[in-house]
């Protein structure tokens, strides 16, 4: 039986070296095995994204549905379960319309860099011991990087359209993801920090306390920017139907509007990935194997996602630029320095590594009930001082009538 076990635990890598080797086998040089590996990875990993695209579309359907006392899908085949081979086969067979102003090669192009982008990521997310792509050095610089470049996609959508509710749609894109970029690459520096490496798999491995846990501020705000870089609701603001007209991606059919929702619910999976990788401890749990602890996490994060677009309403653009730039931000700037403090205080002082979470847990707490306390009483404040000025007002009324 522990043989067996550690065959399950290990499937992965064992399946690696088994290649490795047969690819030997057949005489091809180290280069050449090298470039076929990386090859079958990317394929892999790109069919593990278009997969769970397919699989996404059916789960969100479902669980909405639960949330709202619907069915949801369940005419094509059993429970619905073909609804997502349905909808592809509508939008390969569906007419590919461009506006007669259209920018050509920008309009083209812009749902295959944005798909793109959303894929890229899955390089170097570890999904257990040597079951990774590439594990860079730099690789959650990486995922940073390449992610953001969706947004240069949103933007040639909107401007090679040659539609006004388009080009609005990009705009918003602009103003809504490069804001929320700033929360969320501030709550990852504090995870690399603690960590002292950027390489995706040694931050697991250094969660002997998955870092929720340790670091709760941070997964809080790299949570909620997540989802706000999705475009996710409460802030779905790039694709507002009762405003623009969806968005940004309005004049866009068949397979390139199919390409553009493919980088949206990737790109949640990959925000899930990575909240499992930076917060939940990866890979790392017991019993179970590796690649499935990852599952789970994974699922947990996208779970999330879909429970805030079940339940909450879609906020203003005024109200979701100032959650970031007067609360959010401001918030991880000073996380950022009280945990480096905490931090160098705690490793200074020689504690025990049980004292060390203790100590980073108890400032991260005290931090979020200060952080939530203190708009409560400024909003307190400024209602007084509302009341305080309509009772004035309405007594300089009361006195110019006696008059």
């Amino acid at each position: 039986m522990g043989q067996i076990y550690d065959f399950i635990y290990n499937l992965l890598p064992y399946l690696g070296m088994w290649l490795y080797g047969f690819l030997r086998s057949l005489g091809l040089s180290e280069e050449a095995v090298f470039l076929v590996v990386g090859l079958i990875k990317a394929f892999l990993l790109a069919n593990f994204g278009l997969i769970g695209f397919a699989i996404l579309t059916y789960v969100e359907r479902k669980i909405v549905a639960r949330f709202q006392d619907r069915l949801g899908p369940n005419v094509a085949g059993p429970y619905g379960i073909l609804q997502p081979v349905a909808d592809g086969i509508k939008l390969l067979t569906k007419e590919d319309t461009m506006p007669a102003g259209a920018d050509r090669w920008v309009y083209n192009l812009a749902p295959l860099i944005i798909a793109t982008c959303a894929l890229a990521p899955l390089v170097v997310i570890p999904f257990g011991p040597g079951a990774i792509g590439a594990d860079l050095s730099i690789g959650v610089l990486y995922v940073l990087a390449v992610g953001s470049g969706a947004l240069v996609g949103v933007l040639m959508a909107g401007w090679g359209s040659n539609n006004k509710y388009a080009l609005l749609g990009a705009f918003r894109a602009v103003a809504q993801l490069i804001s929320y970029e700033i929360p969320a690459v501030l709550s990852v520096v504090v995870v690399v920090m603690i960590a002292g490496t950027m390489s995706t798999v040694g931050i697991v491995q250094a969660q002997d306390v998955p870092y929720l846990f340790v670091l709760p501020v941070a997964a809080l705000a790299f949570l909620l920017s997540g989802v706000a870089e999705v475009g996710r609701t409460p802030f779905d603001l790039l694709e507002a139907e009762s405003e623009i007209v969806a968005g940004f991606h309005i004049e866009y059919s068949g397979m390139k509007f199919a390409l553009v929702f493919l980088g949206e619910f990737v790109h949640a999976l990959v925000v899930s990935a990575l909240f499992a990788v930076l917060f939940l401890g990866g890979w790392r749990g017991p019993w179970l194997p590796p690649y499935l602890w990852m599952l789970i996490k994974m699922s947990v994060g996208i779970f999330l996602f879909f429970w805030l677009r079940a339940t909450l309403p879609r906020i203003r653009i005024d109200q979701m630029l100032n959650l970031n730039w007067k609360f959010l931000t401001p918030l991880m700037i000073l996380n950022l320095i009280g945990v480096a403090l905490i931090d160098k205080g705690l490793r200074a002082a020689g504690v025990s590594s049980g004292m060390w979470a203790a100590g980073l847990l108890l400032f991260n707490m005290a931090m979020l009930i200060g952080a939530l306390a203190l708009p409560g009483y400024l909003g307190r404040r400024a209602r007084m001082a509302a009341l305080a000025a309509e009772a004035e007002a309405e007594a300089v009324e009361a006195a110019v009538a006696a008059h």
